[in-house]
Formats: structure tokens, sequence, C-alpha cells
């Protein structure tokens, strides 16, 4: 699309004064009214930021205006701000922990506060990955604003939080926790080195995170598309079953499962499947022909 313009925002924090969430605004007709328009969001992962896996290009094919934006690191044990740390999630500043989902929350509806009175943005879909989803699924759930969203994309989402503790990364915590008390993660984030600490404390906090509400809080008229790799070994895909189940009973909600066969939690090497798979689900969507039920891709018998 010829006229598709991307626009840095730095949102202002309403309760971090130091801190602005950083995120793109992708506009089909940036000289049109953005009053009433519909917005899609696109949240990352773990370690991950706005530009992250699929998310920069299905911002760049969706059909809607879209923002994708760096999720704020939580502040450190001494209440000190970081202002665009490079550490954690990219361009938005803080101190990155394991457990604080309660803080992306704050930011998910930060950023939702800004777009509906800045621009007058009605939040139409939501695209979560892992880490992004999990927080997704609780805003949705438990907000005003939340509740009033139609879609919904769920890739690569946890339900059993404490199976954490069975992935790959969890058992050499685990190993570090007995050691020597904490964890020494060293990743790399948009090309940059990062270092961060995880505690017994902060891994316990995420396993608390609870996620049962999907089963009789979550909106009865939100369409979900849940995307889940057979291969993912950070997160079983047996929990995308679970979502399966939980929201397919809702109406006129509706839950549509896709699992990838041979794709890992990030879908290393097929973004672009990804992509067109969340671009197919919408425009069945948009024709008002979606059911609950499973998808395979290239298989007969799609949605």
């Amino acid at each position: 699309m010829t006229n598709r313009v991307s626009t840095k925002l730095y949102i202002p924090h309403p309760t971090d004064p130091g801190i602005r969430i950083c995120g793109i605004l992708e506009q089909l007709a940036p000289d049109q009214q953005t009053v009433g328009r519909k917005i899609a969001l696109i949240l990352h992962g773990t370690m991950g930021h706005k530009d992250y896996l699929f998310q920069k290009r299905l911002a760049l094919k969706f059909p809607l205006d879209s923002f994708r934006f760096d999720f704020r690191l939580a502040y450190d044990d001494t209440l000190t701000p970081v202002l665009f740390h490079p550490s954690g999630n990219h361009e938005t500043g803080g101190v990155w922990k394991q457990g604080d989902l309660a803080g992306d929350l704050v930011d998910l509806q930060a950023v939702v506060d800004y777009l509906k009175g800045h621009y007058g943005y009605v939040i139409e879909l939501l695209v979560g990955h892992s880490r992004g989803s999990v927080v997704a699924f609780r805003w949705l759930a438990t907000t005003v604003d939340g509740r009033k969203v139609p879609a919904f994309v769920n890739a690569s989402g946890r339900y059993r939080m404490p199976k954490i503790l069975e992935s790959p990364g969890g058992t050499i915590w685990k190993e570090h926790f007995e050691k020597y008390g904490s964890y020494t993660w060293k990743v790399t984030v948009a090309r940059k080195p990062v270092t961060v600490v995880i505690t017994p404390e902060d891994v316990q906090a995420f396993c608390n995170w609870d996620t049962s509400f999907v089963w009789d809080k979550f909106p009865h008229g939100t369409d979900v598309l849940t995307l889940h790799g057979l291969s993912d070994h950070t997160v079983p895909p047996y929990d995308a079953l679970i979502y399966a189940r939980a929201l397919s009973d809702r109406n006129p909600g509706t839950h549509t499962l896709n699992l990838m066969e041979g794709a890992d939690h990030n879908f290393t090497g097929r973004q672009d499947e990804v992509v067109e798979a969340i671009l197919q689900w919408w425009t069945v969507r948009e024709k008002k022909d979606i059911k609950t039920g499973i998808w395979i891709a290239g298989v007969r018998g799609k949605l």
C-alpha cells in the first residue's frame, strides 16, 4: 500500500515519569481522520521487541493501522528509573524482571489510553506472541477496554505457567538457583548484548500468574486465533489445546486452532507462514464466515 507511513512514537508512562514507551505506528492513510478508525496492537514476548520475529512483517501487510511497541522494563529494586536503557525490551526503559507480568498490563493500558486519547483510535485486534499473549489474555478479560476488542491472535501462548520450569531454560535456571542463588542471562536483543538477572522470586511470581480466568471470564464476543508450533519446546503445544477447549463454547465468539507442524516457539524460518495464516484468518473473519474449529493451512477444509 503506497500511502502507508511508519511513525515512531514515545508515549509518556502514566505511573513512571522517567519512562517513555517506544513504538511504531503504521498508518494506511496518514492524511485521513483517525477518530473512530480501527487499529491492531502487536505485542512481543520475553526478551523480544517491536520488530522481533513476525511482528514487523505482519504490521507492514495487515489491512488495518497498527501499533507495535517495546514493553517497559520493570523498575529495579531501588525503584530507580533508567531512561532508554539498552537492555531488555529495546527502546523502552527500565530493568527487566521475569515475573513482572502485572507491569506489562500497565504498559498495555498506557498504550491504549494514548492511542484513544490522542488519535481517537478504536482497538480492533490484539496480536500477542508468548508472554505478550499471556498479558493480552488477562487485559482482554479484565479491563473495560479489553472486553470490547472483537479479535485476538494468540501465538505460542502459555496456559500452564509452572511448566516453564520444565522448559530448557527453566532447567538451567533451577541448576543455577541451587548453586548461585540466581541466574545471569546473557542474550542479544535487537543486535545488542543484554545481561539480566533472574531470581527464584521472579520465577515463582511468573508461575503463580493465574490463567484459569479464560474458562469463564474471557469475552464471549471475541474471535480468537491460536497459532502454535508442534515443535515448541518452550511452551508445550498441549497448552494450545487447553485454550481451544476453554474458548470453543462461547457465543458469538469463535476459536480457531492452527497447529504448525515442525514449527518451534519462535516459528523460526516460518515467519511468512505465520503472517499469511493471520491474514487468511482475518480475511475469512471479515467475511463473517469464521467458525470454531481446527485449521491447518494447505489442507482441505481450512477454516
